[in-house]
């Protein structure tokens, strides 16, 4: 399964209260739809009493099921908490955006939208080429003895 498919039928459920545990998610979760993984990231912080983040990410199968899960899950009472469940979005990249350490005209991404195409930077270095060559922006015009259109 390609990484936009993964995101497309993964869910992002928030608010979870600190004694939840992968297997109550799981749990909860499994009348939707086969489930592939449920992750609940750990709590980094040293000193905290808390063992994860407060949400969690379950990957279905099928991103049907993940919708199902959302329009079911949401707002929902568990362990005694209102929980946030949407579809999850996905993490953006260190070399990617305004806060990598990479120009954002080196970026793949850039490149893709605003590159410009070989012969296009051919017909405008001949269009400069022709401009530089003397043709002169009032040429053709000496015979206009008046300003405005031609009378006819």
């Amino acid at each position: 399964m390609t990484d936009s498919a993964r995101w497309k039928s993964t869910v992002y459920v928030g608010g979870l209260a600190s004694m939840v545990e992968s297997s109550h998610v799981h749990d909860a979760f499994i009348p939707f739809g086969t489930i592939v993984d449920v992750t609940l990231p750990e709590n980094d912080k040293p000193n905290s009493t808390e063992t994860h983040r407060g949400f969690a990410y379950v990957e279905f199968a099928d991103p049907e099921d993940a919708a199902e899960a959302i329009d079911n899950m949401d707002q929902s009472e568990f362990f005694g908490r209102i929980i946030n469940v949407s579809a999850a979005k996905v993490p953006k990249s260190a070399e990617e955006g305004l806060g990598s350490k990479t120009a954002v005209w080196q970026q793949e991404a850039w490149l893709a939208t605003h590159a410009v195409s070989e012969e296009d930077q051919m017909a405008a270095e001949e269009a400069k080429a022709r401009d530089a060559a003397g043709s002169d922006p009032m040429q053709g015009l000496q015979e206009l003895d008046v300003a405005g259109p031609k009378p006819e």
